[in-house]
């Protein structure tokens, strides 16, 4: 896998004060995407165990509410696999920070047994551990910028826990009304 970049102190990429990290490949090439570069699953750097341990080192100071992964796109299959040690070691070393995850794949279609994005247990894991997901491609005809955490309107800030618990959508109520 390789990033494209991490951002530390983002606060445009989710609640609070956030490190993001831009994971490179993605095959929804939507047009009008802002980082068209990160569709190239080559793109940037090779991830590293030092990168994974600068994160969380970073991640580890008081002022982060908690990760945000994007790209490309984090729920590509090797994405996927390859993030899932940050993931597991972020919950067990720093419970207290969220994880935010953007895909351009839409999660009650794509990311759900059967779904062009399921990868079976991965997935599971990947989505247990997601807090937000923000789901669909961008849709140029869609774009709104004043909309908070997100470029078009068809995409969803999805409350992850509460999803999963209940079997279907949950729309995450702190961002509902932006």
């Amino acid at each position: 896998m390789h990033l494209g970049e991490i951002m530390t102190a983002d606060c445009a990429n989710g609640t609070g004060m956030r490190v993001s990290v831009f994971v490179s490949g993605c095959l929804n090439h939507c047009p009008g995407c802002f980082q068209p570069e990160t569709w190239d699953f080559h793109y940037g750097r090779e991830y590293t165990a030092e990168m994974e341990q600068g994160i969380l080192d970073e991640l580890a100071k008081p002022y982060y509410r908690g990760l945000t992964l994007l790209g490309g796109d984090p729920m590509e299959e090797s994405n996927q696999k390859e993030l899932l040690p940050l993931l597991r070691r972020m919950n067990a070393l720093l419970p207290a920070r969220d994880l935010w995850v953007y895909t351009g794949y839409i999660y009650d279609r794509d990311l759900v047994p059967g779904g062009r994005r399921y990868f079976g247990d991965v997935t599971e894991e990947f989505l247990d551990r997601t807090d937000i997901l923000v789901d669909g491609p961008f849709l140029q005809e869609q774009k709104d910028v004043t909309l908070r955490f997100r470029g078009s309107a068809n995409q969803r800030i999805i409350d992850m826990k509460a999803t999963r618990a209940a079997g279907s959508v949950v729309l995450d109520r702190e961002t509902a009304d932006v």
